[in-house]
């Protein structure tokens, strides 16, 4: 900053005025109008205003070194237009997903591709704001293209670009995963004692199979071409590893290929694999039963063998953790016993496996399996009374499944139409089973701490829910399929950057809140000065700032201060 004094014959006006660059180009502006000669010398007492204004003017110089410059002064004026096309507006939430990224090594990860490759753009700010804008501003790449353009730093990267890193990102897509790991532990310890998998799928708005791109078994139910995602997550929820295959892929062959992936490029080899029924075939359960792997699986009681299911469902013999009292839980009290878990156990050897059938029953959850039905069957009434036009095709959970259709009447005569109600002896069929729930493992631990483990499946499940919904990693407006692999790959990175920032903040807040934080926190660029916070102060923001350690809500976050923030995120 520097002094400048306006003369004119009768006076002289003081001023405050520093040089910036704007678009690269040198601008002077007025930081602070000190008075004229006059009312200085009215208002401080002092003879040489001259002299007084250039030590004031050190001083802030000083401060500003410091970093403790006590006040910007920035002049708008109301008769003067805002410049056309010129953005003032920009994101500042990107900023703590940019802390994580360095953190995991990204950028070196990306350099370490450049170099193999010999390409010319910039593969790390490709990637990086496809990411932060998967999290943010969710779009097709060439949205994200100009949504990018949104934050802070701008991109410098071209839509024929984003394509052709797709191409690359694809091709290398083991290696990112497989560094990202190692990285990953320098930042944060890993639970990888035990590991969770599941399969999902993504749907298509097209109507021709094509490559990935196959019918299959929809999660949705739509009739489109889908590809199938399956998923590793560790003990903590953090993502460790995935693969896309076809979308008519059989999912109980997905979980060998990518856990031998792991087992080679991860270096792991002691952990629990945890699954649900449909993934845990007998190979899969067998391929968990060498060296110091293990397994445990959701197991439906339905499908045992019938004098397994009878010693499963018979209301003697069950236990409670550290509690050598045998219960009958058709004596259970109502009120004193709802939330208590009860179980039993026995060791049992199918298709040459030795294993351990675990099976609980609760109350609370008998309860609750009993209100989803009531519910469904009101529905099923409804529709049977209403809208008898809407029974198309069920599945084994679709309220419809309630539905009977005869076309014969109670005396055993044809019907003019078919007559519909509800089927009674499928709903007691169902209700045999309210309350229990079981699974397989190959360990001989205690039977709560099994259960304990198996129930935090919910996270990859959830994992896969904010892919869907919040990052809207579907449908997919991709077709080639190393575009598609691609694509997935820096959902993997977003949503694996995403949960970490969860872990930083304590998982005190939903996954909607902090998103829409992080979208919210926008800042005012006062030009030459820095940036004025527009977003609203919160105990998330604040936690946010205190995890990460930079303010984005100082009245105004001057230019020298963005950039410390620039650096602290980068390094």
């Amino acid at each position: 900053m520097r002094l400048k004094i306006s003369r004119s014959k009768n006076s002289a006006s003081f001023y405050v005025i520093k040089t910036v660059y704007v678009d690269k180009r040198e601008k002077t502006i007025t930081v602070e109008k000190l008075g004229t000669e006059k009312e200085l010398k009215e208002k401080l007492g002092v003879i040489d205003i001259e002299k007084w204004a250039r030590e004031y003017v050190e001083e802030l110089n000083r401060l500003e070194k410091e970093g403790t410059e006590p006040k910007v002064i920035a002049e708008y004026s109301p008769s003067k237009l805002i410049d056309k096309d010129v953005q003032r507006s920009f994101n500042a939430g990107y900023l703590f997903l940019q802390d994580i990224y360095y953190k995991l090594g990204l950028h070196n990860i990306c350099k370490d591709i450049t170099k193999k490759y010999k390409f010319t753009f910039d593969l790390n700010s490709i990637l990086s704001r496809l990411i932060y804008s998967r999290v943010i501003y969710p779009a097709s790449k060439l949205a994200t293209t100009e949504l990018s353009k949104r934050f802070i730093e701008q991109p410098n990267f071209q839509i024929q670009h984003v394509y052709r890193a797709l191409e690359i990102i694809s091709k290398e897509a083991d290696f990112i995963q497989s560094e990202l790991y190692k990285n990953s532990l320098k930042i944060s310890k890993r639970n990888t004692g035990i590991l969770y998998y599941d399969c999902t799928n993504f749907f298509f708005e097209i109507e021709e199979e094509d490559g990935l791109k196959q019918y299959g078994v929809s999660k949705e139910h739509r009739p489109n071409p889908i590809v199938q995602m399956g998923l590793f997550m560790d003990g903590d929820g953090i993502p460790l590893a995935f693969n896309i295959n076809k979308g008519n892929t059989n999912e109980q062959v997905t979980l060998k290929p990518l856990e031998e992936q792991i087992l080679s490029d991860f270096e792991l080899s002691k952990f629990i694999v945890c699954t649900d029924a449909g993934l845990a075939s007998n190979d899969n359960r067998k391929f968990n039963n060498v060296q110091e792997r293990a397994f445990i699986t959701t197991q439906s009681i339905k499908k045992l063998k019938k004098y397994l299911k009878e010693w499963a469902l018979d209301p003697n013999g069950w236990s409670l953790s550290n509690d050598l009292k045998e219960y009958n839980i058709n004596k259970l009290n109502e009120e004193k016993d709802f939330d208590k878990v009860f179980y039993k156990e026995r060791w049992i050897n199918e298709n040459d496996l030795e294993q351990k059938l675990v099976v609980t029953f609760s109350l609370k959850y008998k309860n609750y399996q009993r209100t989803i039905r009531e519910n469904q069957v009101n529905r099923a009434e409804k529709v049977i009374s209403s809208n008898p036009d809407k029974l198309k095709k069920t599945n084994p959970n679709d309220y419809k499944r309630f539905i009977e259709k005869v076309n014969c009447t109670s005396e055993g005569e044809i019907a003019d139409k078919q007559i519909l109600s509800i089927d009674k002896e499928l709903i007691a069929k169902e209700e045999i089973f309210d309350g229990f729930y079981a699974v397989c493992t190959n360990l001989d631990d205690d039977a709560d701490e099994i259960i304990k483990a198996n129930k935090r499946r919910w996270e990859i499940e959830e994992s896969f829910r904010i892919m869907k919904n919040e990052f809207k990693a579907r449908p997919v407006y991709l077709s080639r399929d190393d575009r598609i692999e691609a694509h997935f790959t820096t959902c993997f990175i977003a949503l694996m950057i995403f949960r970490l920032l969860e872990k930083k903040l304590d998982e005190k807040y939903t996954c909607n809140e902090i998103i829409k934080t992080l979208k919210d926190m926008n800042l005012y660029e006062a030009v030459g000065n820095g940036y004025i916070p527009t977003y609203t102060r919160s105990e998330l923001t604040d936690d946010l700032h205190q995890s990460f350690g930079f303010r984005t809500d100082y009245q105004i976050v001057t230019t020298k201060q963005m950039k410390k923030i620039f650096k602290v995120t980068q390094n």
